[in-house]
């Protein structure tokens, strides 16, 4: 007795796709709400504050580690 086709009994386990898939829509999702949050005033104003703090500290390390 042949099973039939659309039996997903009958078809190989592609876990390796099923990862990828996962990957690409969470990647979809990550990428919405980046745009989301850059479209919306105050998200963008939140991000580039965010953004300036991070590299004012690693300015402030790299002159008081390395240069100091």
């Amino acid at each position: 007795m042949m099973a039939k086709q659309d039996d997903p009994s009958s078809q190989p386990d592609w876990q390796g796709l099923r990862e990828l898939d996962r990957a690409i829509s969470e990647n979809r999702l990550t990428a919405y709400s980046w745009k989301k949050a850059w479209a919306d005033p105050w998200g963008r104003l939140k991000l580039v504050t965010i953004m300036i703090a991070l590299a004012s500290f690693a300015a402030f390390v790299v002159v008081n580690d390395v240069i100091l």
